[in-house]
């Protein structure tokens, strides 16, 4: 074949590299759509039901436990948050002195335990020591017990009942918000109030563990005054329940209340020391 025969295309051709004249293999056209599915269904498969180890499945409850409890934590904080938020100003500010003193309270009785056991673990005489501090802690179980007169700072609290419409379970509210501020004895109308002491109703009076009490109710407490007289003015607290009774509550801070009523002594029928 001549020159002449050769068209530009052939030319073209036989110029330019085999790879590119090569022509790319067209897809089979005979392809079955099954097989295309399958690949598609075995990777369905492959995902799902999803496969949960045991590793997998402790995390999760884990997770659930703690997501559990934050949303209790937060529905009880919510409860709180909504109990103090129509409180005034003043109140809060009230409340959250009284915290502080009670938190203040606690460490320093704590710090007065610790120095209790460096003293007896550095004393050179230590029966010597736990001698004097067995002595004062029976001092202390007297006051407590009732057993023994008390004397310190603390407020006089008295409560004149002209309607006769103060009852027990109001005076025994009072006995309780100061216990709960850190009184350390009572006294209310020459009766001494201890851990068991009960009030009952008696013939328009009151009677505190079988002793019958008459108003004017006087309270002498011993403890700190900063502590004990607002406790008793805090919201909804006791001053405001006898006020609303028509009761007129008189609160005095002295740095020096004498409580002197006393109790027998009682010696257990059955109880015995379980030490030798």
């Amino acid at each position: 074949m001549s020159n002449q025969d050769e068209t530009p295309e052939n030319r073209l051709r036989k110029e330019l590299p085999e790879e590119v004249t090569a022509e790319a293999p067209a897809p089979a056209a005979n392809a079955s759509p099954d097989s295309q599915l399958s690949g598609r269904q075995r990777l369905a498969d492959g995902l799902w039901p999803p496969r949960v180890t045991r590793a997998q499945l402790i995390v999760a409850l884990l997770l659930f436990g703690l997501g559990f409890g934050l949303a209790v934590q937060v529905a009880s904080n919510s409860d709180s948050d909504s109990a103090l938020r129509g409180a005034r100003q003043e109140d809060l500010v009230r409340i959250l002195d009284e915290l502080d003193d009670r938190t203040q309270r606690l460490e320093d009785e704590k710090q007065g335990l610790e120095k209790q056991r460096d003293e007896l673990e550095n004393s050179s005489d230590q029966a010597e020591e736990a001698r004097k501090q067995t002595v004062e802690k029976e001092k202390q179980l007297g006051i407590l017990a009732g057993t023994v007169a008390a004397q310190g700072p603390g407020i006089t609290m008295t409560i004149d009942d002209t309607k006769g419409r103060v009852e027990a379970d109001m005076l025994l509210d009072a006995i309780q918000e100061l216990r709960a501020a850190g009184a350390e004895a009572i006294q209310v109308n020459g009766v001494r109030v201890v851990a068991g002491t009960y009030l009952t109703d008696s013939d328009n009076s009151v009677s505190v563990d079988g002793n019958k009490i008459n108003a004017p109710y006087r309270f002498k407490v011993i403890g700190k005054p900063q502590d004990l007289e607002p406790a008793l003015n805090i919201p909804g607290g006791v001053v405001q329940t006898l006020e609303k009774e028509q009761a007129t509550i008189a609160v005095e801070r002295s740095d020096k209340i004498v409580v002197d009523a006393l109790r027998a002594a009682k010696r257990p029928d059955y109880a015995r020391s379980s030490s030798q």
